[in-house]
């Protein structure tokens, strides 16, 4: 009988990713409610470090799924490595973080095993009555936010990264770590990585910074994302864009905060020209303080922010950057 909870988490530079020790502090409140044991899948070819990373950050029990081919990520390889771990471990409830490689497998994962998927989940909970699990997912293009349950066994879910905060780690934690090599054939493989282009990152990190200066469609151009720049730097700010800005060319797709782009959870967000749709809204729906400057007082962003400015951001921003300026350098 399917019993316990399997998460399938991802390794970066060495180290557990912060998205799936995200997924583990889900899936420890999951594991907890069904009174069941939580493991984690982790894949690659040297593994020990993020094993005990893992136990530290919640985990019981980690499956150390290990092949020279799992060394760099290939959708194919790592999907058949994690249907053999899934098959062999039988757990009630997997789950993975929606990154990008998440999208890739989640789905897939699904399907082979013959199972629906509850695809970006802001929410994961377990049903008193029925021992299911419930994922709260947008609908409707971020407008609205159905709950959903799982029928089938496993229950599949996918969680949006930035939605839970990492448990802290506890090294005295005690778990007990599994090797599980696999076999693989690299015909399996129908895809081959060519090349990799590492973009030069400037700044803070957008999904980490604790401050964060988006613009949108309302600033008219490119030029003003320098003024924007200059407020972030001030702040020690990340600097954002809403889709509009990036599809127009005016900064970088790595800008871009929303359904389609990043999602982000700091503790300031300020919003200038942006009217705050839902799809813009559902990329920064957890931060905790949002100020919006829009000259429309309409403007769907004033529902969502705490503090509202309505104006014209080139009369507001110059003014607002000044004082910043002078609270942090005099």
């Amino acid at each position: 009988m399917a019993e316990g909870v399997l998460v399938l988490g991802d390794v970066t530079n060495g180290e557990l990713s912060l998205t799936a020790r995200e997924v583990l502090a889900a899936g420890r409140t999951v594991a907890d409610d069904l009174g069941e044991e939580l493991s984690i899948g982790l894949f690659g070819d040297s593994l020990e470090g993020p094993s005990q990373q893992a136990i530290s950050h919640g985990a019981d029990k980690v499956y150390s799924v290990t092949n020279p081919a799992l060394g760099q990520y290939q959708v194919d390889l790592y999907l058949s490595a994690m249907e053999t771990l899934c098959r062999e471990a039988d757990p009630s409830v997997i789950l993975l973080g929606r990154t990008n490689e998440g999208r890739e497998l989640a789905p897939r994962l699904a399907f082979r095993l013959g199972v629906g998927l509850a695809q970006d989940c802001l929410e994961i909970s377990v049903d008193p009555a029925t021992k299911k699990l419930l994922a709260n997912r947008p609908v409707y293009g971020g407008s609205a936010v159905a709950v959903v349950s799982c029928n089938y066994s496993p229950q599949v879910a996918a969680v949006r990264p930035k939605v839970y905060e990492p448990l802290e780690a506890d090294a005295s934690r005690q778990g007990q770590v599994v090797s599980f090599p696999v076999e693989l054939d690299a015909s399996q493989a129908r895809t081959t990585l060519v090349n990799t282009v590492k973009e030069e990152a400037q700044g803070i990190k957008l999904e980490d910074a604790r401050i964060v200066v988006s613009g949108g469609r309302g600033l008219g151009g490119p030029e003003p994302f320098k003024d924007l720049e200059e407020l972030a730097k001030l702040l020690g700010a990340g600097l954002g864009a809403s889709r509009a800005a990036v599809d127009s060319g005016w900064v970088p797709a790595s800008y871009q905060v929303g359904l389609t782009g990043k999602t982000i959870t700091p503790d300031l967000y300020i919003m200038v020209a942006i009217s705050g749709a839902s799809q813009h809204m559902a990329g920064c729906s957890g931060s905790k303080v949002i100020v919006a400057i829009n000259k429309d007082i309409e403007a769907n962003i004033f529902k969502e922010a705490r503090y509202g400015v309505v104006g014209d951001w080139q009369k507001i921003l110059p003014a607002l950057t000044e004082t910043i300026r002078e609270l942090t350098q005099g």
